[in-house]
């Protein structure tokens, strides 16, 4: 049974940074990639950034540039450092990790910006 658990969520002002971690039960290599995903109210659940087994990362258009994602292979780790946020990236922000055609989900870590 994999399990992800997030942490890293809170309250920021816009400007302000973040760093989200995803904690998986198991060695990230095993996965073809592991990911970020992000739910606003009302809004679909969207990729944000993702990173292969083999560390190439992945970012969503609106994203690149502010966010970086990296791991933690030693603590079977991922990260997702969010800088210069604003107020429309408030959202649940979901770990994912992808293990041929299973995907895995964390229970998501609420992000709030605003001032």
């Amino acid at each position: 049974h994999v399990q992800l658990v997030e942490s890293g969520g809170g309250l920021v002002q816009p400007g302000g940074s973040l760093r989200l971690s995803c904690v998986v039960s198991r060695s990230i290599f095993s996965f073809t990639y592991m990911g970020w995903y992000r739910q606003a109210p009302g809004k679909e659940r969207d990729s944000v950034a993702l990173i292969t087994s083999g560390g190439t990362p992945n970012y969503a258009d609106s994203m690149e540039g502010r966010f970086t994602i990296s791991r933690d292979s030693t603590r079977n780790t991922v990260f997702l450092q969010m800088n210069s946020l604003k107020p429309e990236d408030t959202a649940v922000y979901y770990c994912n990790a992808r293990s041929g055609p299973v995907y895995y989900w964390g229970q998501g870590t609420q992000v709030t910006v605003s001032s």
